[in-house]
């Protein structure tokens, strides 16, 4: 049944749409748009257009700074624990959707239940874990506390797009003489990619962000990822608008380009979510 609006119900709908989306773009293109401007011309025109367009600015940050090592550890940092946690994920939210067995939904609440607990309340179990596996200070030791983020909406997801595929193909399968993780990996998987698509970007969007942990276990310049960099970089840059401006854009973009790129795909796994959640 559709639902039908007034006019008037039409139109403020419609402002508020457009209220929210300024509010939420308006930021980041400012901050997109002022990395190509002199200082002089943040203070005097704040809201104009930048006089010309030039990468000068970026290109002295990645030449003057460690910005290649602050990149490359976060990519690193994000990257493989994002592809690497979402392949025990999936097989997890695999098992919970398509079999029956004792405790199945206990299991699945004590997974997401865990999206309930303060990451902080977890700081000294993961600081004395690090520790003794001797990998304080070291991007390997942020990648590992990495592995675990992101457990509770990434399972609560994948489960969903898991349960929208037909068990028959599982059926159909195991008669042709399919192993448990053939049809996983030859017919779940392919078919879960939406699903997929939203649980990587939402994990790695967070790692590529996450400061708190990232702070507490590196030290070294070195070791240091993004976020880090950018919050020493804020002093340093206090009274350089445009290269501090230009540091936030480099931060900012990746997530961006990853989610324009695989929009349709989290779209549909939103609407699956939604219907068969």
């Amino acid at each position: 049944m559709k639902i039908k609006y007034k006019p008037w119900a039409k139109v403020l709908m419609y402002l508020v749409e457009a209220i929210v989306i300024i509010l939420s773009v308006f930021p980041i293109l400012w901050v997109i748009m002022s990395s190509f401007k002199t200082n002089g011309e943040i203070l005097s025109s704040p809201l104009a257009l930048p006089a010309h367009f030039s990468l000068d600015t970026f290109i002295d940050i990645f030449q003057k700074y460690s910005f290649p090592t602050y990149f490359f550890n976060s990519l690193l940092a994000a990257g493989v624990s994002t592809l690497v946690s979402l392949l025990f994920y999936a097989m997890g939210a695999y098992v919970i959707a398509k079999f029956e067995f004792p405790g199945r939904k206990l299991l699945f609440a004590l997974f997401t239940i865990t999206l309930l607990v303060p990451s902080h309340s977890k700081t000294q179990p993961i600081f004395s874990l690090i520790t003794k596996l001797n990998l304080y200070d070291s991007i390997w030791g942020v990648t590992l506390v990495y592995l675990s983020a992101g457990m509770a909406m990434s399972i609560f997801v994948l489960k969903a797009g898991f349960m929208a595929i037909p068990k028959s193909l599982d059926e159909a399968a195991t008669l042709d003489g399919a192993s448990f993780f053939r049809t996983f990996w030859t017919i779940n998987l392919p078919l879960a990619k939406s699903a997929l698509a939203t649980a990587g970007i939402l994990m790695f969007l967070g790692n590529w962000n996450e400061y708190y942990f990232a702070s507490l276990l590196t030290v070294s310049d070195s070791q240091r990822t993004l976020p880090i960099a950018l919050a020493f970089f804020t002093s340093e840059f206090s009274y350089n608008y445009t290269q501090l401006f230009a540091a936030l854009t480099i931060v900012i973009l990746p997530g961006i380009i990853l989610y324009a790129l695989a929009q349709d795909q989290v779209q549909a796994s939103v609407a699956a979510s939604g219907v068969k959640g």
